[in-house]
């Protein structure tokens, strides 16, 4: 089977393993060539099963450099001392699909790794549409913006994402686990645009991942609002990251996910007494929804 047919037939398969709506994140799978974003081969790769526990012992080696072998639904490694991987697709695929990207839309990725992901957004808004990527470690985001060279509405800073942002943004891609939403974040969302945010509580013994649940943050006419979609094992974000709000979140986490997994909302006002709010600072809330929502 030549590359071509084999994304394909891999864009096929993570539409159906994760329930994808979107036939332009379909599209994109299939025409992005992951091989290129990533280091060379043989690769050090996470099967699903071993997708939430990363202990080196969990990972194995692909048997050869053959570009076919990346195309399946698994993570595979940028850097295997830092446990960093380029994601699961049936992980980000759903992430991307729920932003319903659109031809000519605006695009923030905060976490952009080696750029796949970002390409992936950048093939389903076109050359119309724009994206700005964000990666914190500068080797990386130097070797983003050279795979992502072919792309010229794509735009790959080393900068850290917590700076100012000029722009407003149609969907916001958060691909590494923050504490709260950044209230920059929050400001260029624009009116009916949507926000991936993954929460996440680490700790010392779970080094560079932690773990937590996945909203969709949506700009509405009335303020925000934030939905529970599941629950996620990712690399913690750097520099943007609060440690108070960190073990709060763990505190949280640790009362089960039943109450996490509420519908939420995301108010950006001080915390009001009236809302039964599970987790709160900086300005906003993450309440379960209740008689006021």
């Amino acid at each position: 089977m030549d590359l071509t047919l084999r994304r394909r037939f891999y864009a096929e398969e993570i539409e159906a393993v994760a329930k994808l709506r979107s036939a332009a994140v379909v599209a994109a799978l299939a025409a992005v060539p992951r091989e290129r974003f990533l280091r060379p081969g043989p690769w050090t790769v996470l099967a699903e099963t071993d997708f939430t526990r990363v202990e080196s012992s969990k990972t194995r080696e692909t048997p050869d450099a053959d570009p076919a072998r990346v195309y399946h639904n698994i993570g595979i490694a940028i850097d295997p001392a830092r446990q960093l991987f380029n994601g699961q697709p049936s992980t980000l695929a759903p992430w991307i699909d729920a932003l319903e990207l659109t031809p000519g839309a605006r695009v923030l990725h905060v976490g952009a790794g080696l750029g796949y992901y970002t390409a992936v957004m950048a093939h389903c808004v076109g050359p119309d549409g724009r994206v700005l990527a964000f990666e914190a470690d500068a080797a990386l985001a130097e070797d983003a913006r050279a795979n992502l060279s072919s792309m010229p509405w794509v735009t790959v800073s080393g900068e850290s994402a917590g700076g100012p942002l000029e722009d407003t943004f149609d969907a916001i891609l958060v691909n590494a686990g923050v504490t709260h939403p950044l209230e920059g974040w929050l400001d260029v969302l624009a009116p009916g645009g949507r926000m991936i945010l993954p929460m996440t509580a680490s700790m010392p013994a779970m080094g560079p991942i932690g773990k937590g649940f996945v909203f969709l943050v949506t700009r509405g006419a009335g303020g925000y609002t934030a939905r529970a979609t599941g629950f996620v094992a990712i690399y913690s974000a750097i520099g943007i990251r609060d440690e108070w709000l960190n073990a709060a979140l763990g505190k949280a986490m640790m009362a089960g996910p039943q109450r996490a997994l509420e519908v939420a909302r995301l108010r950006r006002d001080a915390h009001d007494p009236g809302v039964a709010c599970w987790l709160h600072g900086h300005g906003f809330c993450l309440a379960a929804t209740d008689a006021q929502s």
